[in-house]
């Protein structure tokens, strides 16, 4: 291992005992409480009646939920993060804004902790299978962090090791944010999250376990095999485990660097991620659902996407392939009343939505179905609709009686989908998505 660590860079031991874990969230909470009794005193003395969310998301509330998640790491973070990314226009401008922090936070492991967690997985001697171990992540996120390393042999290659305890930890992890989020006001005491909690409880453990994002890893990589658009890595299982993933080192840019790429050169890549969307979805019937921007780099010299992390891919369930046909087809058709239905069947409306709301839905698909119909590439950069749908989903909101949580498979789904728009959105990207959508319709109709 080379010690060339950056003093510069932030160290911070990851919490990996449940004990560790549980007192980092009585802290929090108990800072929150004090936060709230500090605001609340402050706001009657000048009078005023606060609401319950106001107190909690104040400013120095939201930053210490982001500065605990950030430490904590794991499903913690993990989960911050998703908020951030999948509700961002939903929540308080607060909440957002901190939350959104998380998805760039630093904490890396101190280089004890990390020697401690590869003797344990590769034995004391692993430093001899390498000419060179770099003690400097090239990437920390929620679960593990990346590190660079080169074989006797010369082939370049990145570690991911994943934090001590995170496995162990995320039932109790998912629980305290959803008790958070609860307490917080942002949920609704009237929604069943249960079902939610489960799946993400074992999604979540499946991206910890590296040995299975091997095999799905390698699933794309054969899939994708020589495609002119796309590069996936290949792991190295002799130097795999369930918390460590060796696979081959390939260079790139962030993707959001395009935001500063010619128009052309935006478009291109934005157009390759949705038809990569499209085929996971309808051709590979199975989909990497973690739509992370980290997840992708972009290669200048070929032009090729370089696709990251297969910890969230998972099958796609033929039923929820054929609800997003459905669905699609009826907005190029234009047909309101079959987007309705279509939406309906596909689990993304409730019935009670429908039924108390039906005017308040039927202008929002309106919306939709005509912004998917403009003639030419659809100009991800231009946002004004999602303002007028935002507000008037809001409306709806407010009658929480058709709070509606669509089923767990179509959620996955979703977030990649939603995460990919976000991301052309971000690039200012043009990409004519009703051209790359066709021939699966008409595949599907056949």
């Amino acid at each position: 291992m080379d010690d060339d660590d950056n003093p510069k860079r932030r160290h911070r031991a990851i919490p990996s005992s449940r004990a560790a874990r549980l007192g980092a969230f009585g802290r929090l909470a108990g800072g929150v409480a004090s936060g709230m009794l500090g605001e609340g005193a402050r706001r009657l003395a000048r009078g005023e009646r606060p609401r319950m969310r106001d107190l909690v998301l104040t400013p120095g509330n939201v930053g210490r939920l982001a500065d605990r998640l950030s430490h904590l790491r794991g499903a913690a973070m993990k989960l911050g993060q998703m908020i951030s990314m999948d509700a961002g226009d939903l929540l308080p401008p607060e909440l957002a804004a901190i939350l959104a922090q998380l998805r760039s936070q630093a904490h890396r492991m101190p280089p004890e902790q990390l020697r401690r967690v590869l003797d344990s997985e590769w034995g004391p001697d692993w430093r001899r299978r390498f000419s060179r171990f770099n003690a400097t992540p090239i990437a920390a996120a929620s679960i593990g962090q990346v590190h660079r390393a080169t074989l006797p042999g010369g082939r370049e290659l990145a570690i991911k090791v994943q934090y001590p305890g995170v496995r162990e930890s995320i039932d109790s992890d998912v629980d305290n944010v959803a008790t958070l989020l609860r307490v917080s006001g942002v949920l609704p005491r009237e929604l069943d999250l249960a079902p939610l909690l489960t799946e993400a409880k074992r999604q979540l453990h499946e991206e910890a376990d590296y040995e299975r994002e091997a095999t799905q890893m390698t699933r794309f990589a054969d899939w994708l095999d020589g495609h002119a658009d796309y590069v996936v890595p290949r792991p190295l299982p002799e130097l795999t485990t369930a918390r460590v993933l060796a696979m081959d080192f390939i260079d790139g840019i962030p993707v959001e660097a395009l935001a500063d790429a010619p128009q052309e050169q935006r478009d291109a890549a934005m157009r390759d991620l949705m038809a990569l969307v499209l085929c996971e979805m309808f051709e590979f019937g199975a989909m990497q659902t973690d739509p992370n921007f980290a997840n992708y780099r972009f290669q200048p010299d070929t032009g090729r996407l370089v696709l990251l992390d297969f910890g969230a891919a998972r099958d796609v369930d033929p039923a929820t392939a054929q609800g997003y046909r459905s669905l699609l087809s009826a907005g190029l058709s234009g047909d309101r009343d079959a987007v309705r239905e279509a939406a309906q069947a596909a689990g993304f409306l409730g019935e009670a939505a429908v039924a108390r709301h039906r005017p308040l839905v039927d202008r929002m698909i309106d919306i939709v179905v005509t912004e998917m119909n403009r003639p030419g590439p659809f100009d991800f950069g231009d946002r004004g609709f999602v303002e007028v749908l935002r507000e008037q989903g809001m409306e709806m909101a407010d009658d929480r009686s058709t709070w509606h949580i669509p089923p767990v498979e179509t959620l996955f789904v979703q977030r990649k989908v939603s995460g990919t728009a976000l991301l052309a959105a971000r690039l200012e990207a043009r990409v004519d998505v009703r051209e790359l959508v066709r021939p699966y319709l008409e595949e599907g109709a056949g």
